[in-house]
Parts: structure tokens; C-alpha cells; sequence
């Protein structure tokens, strides 16, 4: 009989400095895993879409708007949002769903709040809530466990001085990787809309290849730095430039966190990365080249993410063996990448511990 294989994962930034996790726990109740998106901006108060500002636990955001839709008897295409959030969570967020010249109905808040969704603000817009428009999440987390000890506050420390890898957590993989392994085998078929409506195995695959471009830079130890040929982001925007020479400024303002190296998310369409930093691209695309090529060929845009994030506002309490975390950041980034650097636990690894599906032993 073969051994197990190890679960699979990615370097931790702190390894080196701190050595290995200890074991700890979080998320035993939805409490403990609180997330509130930050907007930016306010509803105009006029419109045919009317936003909810809404609190659910225990919920998908996609079972939140089948939900609503359900209770203002629209189709769910007609229901809006901006980010996916945790289900085993308290969170709060916005949706918006057309109500073209007409109220809502009178009892959408009692509907609402016996499938679980708490209505705390309404208003109206001109428009529907789009992905992606919120400007960041805020997170109040609580931990527990062997972890909690005076080192976990010293790698917290070093995380808020050097910033996070921007791992895509194992919730975009699925449970025990199962959404790489499907985005595995429809990408070597040929991606069609009917098999993946929603875009979550193209997610997985993408995400996937960005987190072992990461681990490339991690291992070699540049990625909070820039190299010569990075295409690097300004913290905070989308903002980004081609970089030629790494300089004392380009040095010292990633050191202060200002900007960060990006990596590629896969896609049909020429990076701009040049130099040293293409070289970690052609690698990834020589490891895994039919995941790489089925993203081509399902036609989605190359785009790039900053392969480090900064911790906003950064807060940790530690009392009677219990951390409490709070901490801001930019939208599409992920709380469990924060606490994989902090505690060892099986859920924080791709695989929750087993053997990911269609991986070679």
C-alpha cells in the first residue's frame, strides 16, 4: 500500500523567520468569522433598482439572492452583487435587484428574514449592483487554540510590516479541490458556457496557476520585491507600470508597501512582464500548459493581481487563548490567506487535508 500524500499547499511567507504553525482553530460558529464589505460610495436614492443593505450567516451570497428574487418574484438575473461571500460566516453586503416602476413588495423584509437575510438599509439606484465595484471587506475574526501564544503575535506583527502573499484561498477550489479537478477535465474537452454557468471552474483554473506563480516567488524569495520585467500595481488601485530597472525609490516604496509585483491571471492576451519576471510565466506555462492553453482557447482576458496585500488597519487582541483579528482588505483578496500565515489547520490547505482530486500521487 502506497503512503498518503500530503496535503496540497503553498510556502508560508513566515517559515523562515518563525518556523513551523501551531495548531489552532477559528470559525467554530459563524460569529467568529465576521466580513462587511466597504462600498465607497452611497446609493443615489433614486432608480428602478432597489439595494439592500442585508446580514446573513449561514448563507451563500448566491442562496441569499435566489432569495430575494424568489421573494420580489423576479428572475435571479435580475438580482445584483458585488462579491461571493463566506457561508459559514456572519456577513454583510449589498444586492440590488429591478424593480422597474414598481415598490417593493410590502413584506420583502419579513420574507427575507425567515430565509435567513436580515434587511438593515434600503435605497434606491439608477443602476444594478455590478461584481467587483466594492472597494474592500472588513474582517473581525476570532481564533483559538495552541497558536495562540506570544509567537502568533510576533508573525502578525511581521505580516503587518511586509504584507500578506494574495493566495487565493481553498474556498475558490472547492470542497477537497473538487472545482480544479472539474476545471481540469472541461478544459481539456473544451470549455462550453453550459458546463461552468457561473464561471467557477475557469475561477478555480486561473486561480490555481496565479498561486503557483506566487510559490515560485516565494520559494526564491522576491515576492514582495520587484524584479527587472515586474509589472508593478499601486496599493490599493488598479493602477499599474512596466518596470524596466529596479531602483532605490522602486526599492524603497515596496518596502513601505506603495506597490507590489503582480502576477498573471491566465488568459488570451500578451503580458507586458519582461525580463526576469516573464521567466516565472513561461515556467508556469511549461508545468501546466493544458491548463494554460484551455484558458485560451475558452477565451478569457489575461489580467494581472498584486502578489502581495496589505493589511488595512490591522488590530489583534489576544485574551484568555483567544485572538481576535481585525483587519481590512482590498476587495478579491482572502481572510484564510491571512490565517494560514497564523495557524495550522486543515481547511487553510487546498486540499482540506486529502489528496486533491486528479493530482498525480
Amino acid at each position: 500500500m502506497s503512503e498518503p500524500s500530503p496535503a496540497v499547499d503553498w510556502p508560508l511567507a513566515t517559515a523562515a523567520e518563525f518556523g513551523s504553525l501551531r495548531a489552532g482553530e477559528f470559525r467554530a460558529t459563524p460569529e467568529d468569522f465576521v466580513v462587511e464589505e466597504v462600498l465607497g460610495f452611497e446609493p443615489e436614492g433614486v432608480g428602478e433598482h432597489l439595494w439592500l443593505w442585508v446580514e446573513k450567516r449561514g448563507l451563500t451570497t448566491l442562496e441569499a439572492v435566489r432569495h430575494l428574487a424568489r421573494a420580489c418574484q423576479v428572475s435571479p438575473r435580475a438580482v445584483g452583487y458585488s462579491g461571493m461571500k463566506d457561508k459559514i460566516a456572519v456577513t454583510r453586503q449589498w444586492l440590488s435587484v429591478q424593480l422597474p416602476g414598481q415598490p417593493a413588495p410590502d413584506d420583502l423584509v419579513e420574507r427575507l428574514a425567515a430565509c435567513g437575510v436580515r434587511v438593515l438599509e434600503q435605497a434606491r439606484h439608477p443602476r444594478k449592483l455590478k461584481r467587483g465595484v466594492h472597494r474592500a471587506n472588513r474582517f473581525t475574526l476570532r481564533i483559538t487554540g495552541a497558536a495562540v501564544n506570544a509567537q502568533l503575535e510576533a508573525r502578525w506583527a511581521w505580516l503587518c510590516r511586509h504584507g500578506v502573499p494574495n493566495l487565493f484561498g481553498p474556498q475558490r477550489f472547492g470542497p477537497g479541490g473538487r472545482n480544479l479537478a472539474r476545471a481540469r477535465a472541461v478544459l481539456a474537452r473544451g470549455w462550453r458556457k453550459r458546463d461552468d454557468r457561473e464561471g467557477m471552474l475557469l475561477s478555480a483554473a486561473r486561480s490555481f496557476l496565479f498561486n503557483e506563480q506566487l510559490a515560485m516567488r516565494m520559494v526564491d524569495g522576491n515576492w514582495r520585491r520587484l524584479v527587472p520585467g515586474d509589472v508593478a500595481m499601486l496599493d490599493g488601485t488598479a493602477s499599474q507600470f512596466a518596470v524596466e530597472t529596479v531602483d532605490a525609490d522602486l526599492i524603497e516604496r515596496a518596502e513601505r508597501l506603495d506597490l507590489h509585483p503582480t502576477g498573471v491571471l491566465w488568459g488570451a492576451g500578451e503580458s507586458r512582464a519582461a525580463s526576469e519576471a516573464a521567466q516565472y510565466e513561461r515556467t508556469l506555462a511549461e508545468r501546466h500548459a493544458a491548463l494554460c492553453e484551455g484558458l485560451v482557447q475558452a477565451g478569457v482576458g489575461l489580467s494581472r493581481r498584486a502578489l502581495r496585500m496589505r493589511l488595512d488597519q490591522p488590530r489583534l487582541v489576544c485574551e484568555e487563548g483567544v485572538a481576535q483579528l481585525d483587519f481590512h482588505l482590498p476587495r478579491g483578496s482572502f481572510a484564510t490567506a491571512v490565517l494560514r500565515e497564523l495557524i495550522a489547520h486543515p481547511a487553510l490547505t487546498l486540499s482540506g487535508g486529502r489528496q486533491l482530486p486528479g493530482e498525480p500521487t
